[in-house]
């Protein structure tokens, strides 16, 4: 049978049909291929090949990691460039860039005379514009020269402690270079001597928080000595210094060798300074002090290039020829020497002459001056009386002087020499006659001797002959005499064994007995004005943490509010609470929980103090900053008045009520 037309027609149709899907198929496939292939060579020309190039149809899908987002946009740009731009799919990846770290922040604080001068990159924000000013205020100056940069980045750790610390340093140091890190302060500055390189040295590391890398490069500029002065004496007691003057440490070493040499025992020391006036001077002292040495007795006194040998008449004119002799030709060329033997007491009879013509001044302990003996006229009289005054004070002087027109050339110089000398003494005595100045007395001035040596051998001459017998005592010293930290601490809390601090229960306010203490304190801690102390509150255990945290605080801020109305300086005095955290007693006894409310007292940055008197570092600062506006008497803060009914520092009270109720009232 054979197949129908309509049949035939189907199967045609159908035929036709596959043929078409087959082409179009086959045709499709060379399209994407051809595609495909146009990309990859394009990208590879462009050294993209790591990216993968799919063809899904008409759309182009690119895939891959690209080394960064520039690349990434031009695949797509060179893909877009071969097909239309919204065929192509993107599913590129890019290689994660490197994390951005923080930059590393610093600040150079450059402070000289005419100003300060701030560089460097420190954190963006609020603190950036309370730089500047707090710099100005410490300085005490407008000139502030303000160069810094910014980065949005926040603070390190300790950024601001270590800012606070170089702030405070910048208030010490009139010149200096103060590099700040987060974790190091560098301190390059100029002192005016060894004494004030030493005490800032001291300072600077006591204000140091704990933990803060500190490094010191203070330098101490040598001073000018003028005259440069020198004088060695040997007598029956010995050999010592009056004034000792060296150019060079190693100067010193051969001037003091070579007075060890000569007899001098024990430890001495010669002032480093400027102004020597040729480079032979320590060859010229030590030709002086070998001529002397082998005389056995007198005064040698370099003044610059003027030397003077004087010898008592004990020693034979033989001797004290032939050494002087020698020591003038042996003296470097610039110095010029002379020589005086003292001449005997009336030899030719064997007594003695008349008293010599004398000026006597004499001070005492409480800094009464009286000036006896003589004097050449009215108007030196008047000149004197008038010099003394202005020394010691217009109602410290009783004169006691009479006239002798007689009296050898120079004695009005001599005497005002003489009380200039007196001035530096505590007290003591100066006896002005022809042939000698003799001074004697104690001070609290350790320089004072060779200051007075300097003084007398400048101002009397090549021939003056002058002795000096000055004692050094260190109660009279006003810097050795201040109470160490240590012992200013052990001053307050020996206060404190008296009688505790107290307040009233859930009070912030000092009254009654507490005040009397406070008073107590504050005279001790005026004799320590450079002492640093944090004033600890604390409380025991009773009542929320957060209140005893709290109240602790306001407690500390209140003592420190109280010293400051008694014109304390607490620049050096931090206020800080600890709440129940730092517990000394057992809190489950009424006696341990009474021991537990407590003010205490503590050294911040020194060392080996026993008993929990260092504490764990420095203070927080900003207890200190908020001290000054804290209320020291506002009452009872708020929240405790379910806590009031507590028991006082003095154990007032009902016991029963203060255990069931407070918070913590002390």
């Amino acid at each position: 049978m054979r197949p129908g037309p309509k049949l035939i027609a189907a199967a045609a149709i159908a035929l036709a049909a596959i043929l078409a899907l087959t082409t179009a198929v086959l045709a499709a496939k060379l399209v994407e291929d051809h595609t495909r292939a146009e990309i990859r060579r394009a990208l590879a020309q462009e050294d993209l090949a790591w990216t993968r190039v799919a063809a899904d149809g008409l759309l182009i899908r690119l895939s891959g990691t690209a080394p960064d987002e520039m690349r990434r946009f031009r695949a797509l740009t060179v893909a877009g460039e071969i097909v239309d731009p919204s065929r192509v799919i993107d599913e590129i990846q890019v290689t994660p860039s490197e994390p951005v770290h923080a930059p590393d922040f610093a600040l150079e604080i450059l402070r000289n005379g005419t100003g300060v001068s701030l560089i460097g990159l420190v954190p963006a924000g609020p603190a950036r514009t309370e730089i500047a000013a707090a710099v100005e205020k410490a300085a005490q100056t407008e000139q502030v020269a303000d160069m810094l940069n910014t980065a949005d980045y926040p603070a390190p750790q300790d950024w601001s402690e270590a800012l606070d610390y170089a702030l405070e340093a910048l208030t010490l140091l009139p010149r200096a270079k103060i590099s700040v890190r987060a974790d190091q302060v560098t301190i390059t500055a100029i002192s005016d001597s060894e004494n004030a390189k030493r005490k800032l040295e001291s300072e600077l590391a006591r204000k140091a928080p704990d933990g803060l890398k500190v490094v010191l490069d203070i330098s101490a500029p040598r001073p000018v000595i003028t005259p440069f002065t020198l004088r060695f004496v040997m007598g029956p007691d010995g050999a010592r210094f009056d004034a000792c003057s060296a150019d060079t440490p190693e100067t010193a070493e051969r001037i003091l060798a070579a007075a060890h040499s000569a007899g001098l025992s024990g430890k001495a020391d010669c002032a480093i300074g400027l102004g020597v006036p040729t480079p032979d001077w320590a060859a010229a002292v030590e030709t002086g002090i070998s001529a002397l040495a082998e005389i056995g007795s007198g005064k040698l006194t370099f003044s610059d290039a003027d030397v003077s040998l004087v010898v008592p008449a004990t020693v034979s004119q033989a001797l004290f020829d032939r050494v002087a002799g020698e020591l003038e030709t042996d003296l470097p060329d610039v110095f010029s020497l002379h020589a005086k033997r003292l001449e005997p007491e009336n030899p030719e009879n064997g007594e003695k002459d008349s008293a010599p013509p004398e000026f006597v001044a004499t001070k005492s302990p409480e800094g009464q001056v009286q000036l006896r003996g003589r004097i050449t006229d009215d108007l030196t009289r008047e000149a004197t009386e008038s010099y003394a005054r202005a020394r010691f004070g217009v109602d410290k002087v009783y004169p006691a002087m009479r006239l002798d027109p007689d009296l050898p050339k120079g004695w009005p110089i001599r005497v005002l020499t003489a009380l200039e000398g007196l001035s530096a003494l505590n007290n003591g005595r100066v006896i002005v006659r022809p042939d000698l100045v003799d001074l004697s007395g104690s001070t609290g001035d350790s320089g004072a001797r060779a200051r007075i040596a300097q003084l007398f051998a400048d101002k009397l001459g090549d021939s003056g002959n002058f002795t000096i017998d000055v004692t050094y005592r260190e109660e009279l010293d006003p810097e050795a005499a201040k109470p160490t930290p240590q012992e200013c601490l052990e001053r307050v809390r020996a206060v404190q064994a008296d009688q505790k601090i107290t307040f009233e229960p859930g009070s912030t306010t000092l009254a009654g007995e507490a005040l009397d203490i406070v008073d107590r304190i504050a005279d001790v801690l005026k004799e320590c004005p450079d002492v640093r102390m944090e004033i600890g509150g604390h409380t025991d255990s009773q009542g929320r943490e957060e209140m005893n945290q709290t109240l602790s605080q306001q407690r500390a801020n209140a003592v420190l509010n109280a010293l400051m109305a008694r014109r304390i300086l607490t620049t050096n005095l931090t206020a800080k609470g600890y709440g129940e955290a730092e517990p000394i007693a057992d809190n489950d006894t009424e006696e341990g929980r009474e021991a537990n409310r407590r003010i205490d007292f503590k050294l911040i940055g020194a060392a080996g103090d026993s008993a929990k008197a260092m504490g764990e570092g420095a203070a927080d600062d900003a207890a200190k900053a908020d001290a000054g506006a804290s209320a020291a008497g506002t009452g009872t803060p708020p929240d405790t008045a379910d806590e009031d009914a507590g028991t006082g520092d003095a154990g007032a009270g009902d016991a029963k009520k203060g255990a069931d109720n407070a918070n913590e009232q002390n």
